[in-house]
C-alpha cells in the first residue's frame, strides 16, 4: 500500500492510497519541498528549494538549483528512479522545476512539474 501525499482520509475513512506512478511523484515533491533541518529524525533529509523563493532570482541560482535538486533525488531516491534531467526556470519569485526521471522497477519514463512561489 501506497500512502497518498498529503496525508489525507479518503472516502471511506481509511488512509487515502496512491498508484505507483502518484507515489514516487510524491516521493519526489517531499524531498522538493522538506526543507534540511525539518524532520527531526533525518536532519538532512530534503533541499533547501523553498529557501530559494525568496532569494534573488538569477540563471546562476537555477543552474545550482538544479544540481542540488538531483543531488538530493539520487541521495534519497536513487533505488527508485533514475534522475534524467531536472531543469529550473526562474520566473519573478516563483521557480518551475521539471525533473524528467526513470522508475527503475518498471523503466517506465516518467515527467513531473512542480511550481512554488512566494506567495504558494
Amino acid at each position: 500500500m501506497n500512502v497518498d501525499y498529503p496525508y489525507r482520509i479518503d472516502g471511506r475513512g481509511r488512509t487515502a492510497q496512491a498508484g505507483d506512478d502518484e507515489y514516487v511523484r510524491d516521493l519526489i515533491e517531499q524531498i522538493l519541498f522538506t526543507v534540511p533541518g525539518e524532520r527531526v529524525n533525518r536532519p538532512d533529509f530534503g533541499c533547501a528549494v523553498l529557501q530559494l523563493v525568496f532569494g534573488p532570482n538569477s540563471n546562476e541560482l537555477a543552474a545550482a538549483t538544479q544540481f542540488t535538486i538531483g543531488a538530493a533525488l539520487q541521495q534519497w531516491l536513487g533505488d527508485i528512479v533514475q534522475v534524467r534531467d531536472v531543469r529550473v526556470e526562474a520566473e519573478d519569485s516563483s521557480l518551475r522545476i521539471t525533473v524528467e526521471y526513470v522508475v527503475i522497477l518498471t523503466q517506465q519514463q516518467k515527467s513531473a512539474q512542480f511550481t512554488r512561489g512566494a506567495g504558494a
